[in-house]
């Protein structure tokens, strides 16, 4: 091979170090809410880029392979050449020929290693960490066919590290992390607030971290604090409530005293006259569900959505009451209090 032409291959190898140096970096670094939007308009290469991440480790051993034949065989053509062109003008210091062959191999390795740290390395690195979602879509999409073309190989040595991790109790992990926890956006939200850059003024955000830690029986209202109506309640009842509580949704107590639906004002507005002194026809009576009261917000409120109802009873371990609670304290949680819109000032 002529020096030129060795030249020409380390040229080539540290692109393709660099290469895949940059596609391992872009696959961990990129975040999936940032790809899938573009996979979902059909872009080919973000569907591309998420099925790496998806295979992260597959990946990871593809991007190793490379970087390491492309490391291995840079020196080897890259140190004749370089070599044999700083032979001739160190011959001219009149140095021993060990002399010139021990400087012009030191000269190579220095030259070499510091090409590859920079241009293989740390460029391609940097680069991906710093722009990840546009470096996943260039780089992945090659990385991906190329991990296809080698499929046995990789796989081979991804099972041969999965096993080894194994033998040390750890369970290896096939997609990238792609999400954060709760507690790393509370401690970004709370650098950012300490640096200016980030204002929660009504507090919606410390609410929304508070809201996760608590259960329904830190919000239900107390049996004794509820204002309820009796089993026999007529819908002059409920308009004399209205008009003395404000509030436009009451339980109907049975004849134990335990809960056992609820009313809104809306049910009863649009009856007779005649009928406003009857007690409430059951038809228009709304059915309670019963949540667990240690059971999280979160999960009370996706229940109560789900069933498309406003009031639940909560109970405890022993199957009794413990209150109620309305779906507006649950929000009240999340977004600060809300009025009811018949509530007395």
């Amino acid at each position: 091979m002529s020096d030129w032409a060795g030249l020409a291959w380390l040229v080539v190898l540290l692109i393709g170090n660099a290469f895949f140096v940059g596609a391992e970096f872009a696959v961990i670094s990129a975040r999936r809410s940032q790809i899938e939007p573009l996979a979902e308009q059909g872009r080919r290469s973000a569907k591309t880029a998420l099925w790496a991440m998806e295979h992260a480790t597959l990946m990871l051993a593809m991007s190793q392979l490379g970087i390491t034949i492309c490391s291995l065989l840079i020196l080897n053509v890259s140190e004749p050449a370089i070599h044999h062109l700083l032979e001739a003008p160190l011959h001219l210091t009149g140095w021993s020929e060990e002399a010139v062959g021990t400087i012009a191999f030191v000269i190579t390795l220095v030259l070499v290693s510091y090409l590859h740290v920079v241009f293989g390395e740390m460029v391609p690195k940097n680069l991906s960490f710093s722009v990840p979602d546009r470096a996943v879509l260039l780089l992945a999409p090659p990385l991906v066919f190329l991990a296809r073309v080698f499929r046995p190989v990789i796989v081979a040595l991804n099972a041969t590290a999965n096993g080894v991790l194994r033998l040390f109790r750890v369970e290896p992990k096939s997609e990238a992390n792609s999400t954060f926890t709760l507690e790393e956006v509370q401690t970004i939200v709370d650098q950012s607030r300490r640096e200016g850059v980030l204002e929660d003024a009504s507090g919606t955000l410390t609410a929304a971290f508070e809201f996760t830690s608590k259960c329904v029986r830190d919000v239900a209202v107390p049996a004794s604090g509820l204002i309820s109506l009796p089993p026999d309640a007529t819908p002059a009842d409920v308009e004399r409530a209205v008009a003395r509580h404000g509030f436009s949704r009451y339980v109907l107590l049975d004849a134990d005293g335990e809960p056992h639906g609820y009313v809104h004002l809306k049910d009863v507005i649009d009856l007779d006259d005649d009928e406003f002194d009857d007690p409430i026809p059951a038809k228009r009576v709304r059915r309670l569900v019963s949540i667990f009261d240690g059971t999280d917000l979160e999960d009370a409120l996706a229940t109560l959505r789900r069933l498309g109802t406003h009031v639940a009873r909560a109970f405890d371990e022993a199957g009794e009451t413990t209150g109620v609670i309305f779906l507006e304290d649950i929000i009240e949680e999340l977004v600060g209090e809300v009025q009811d819109a018949t509530r007395r000032g």
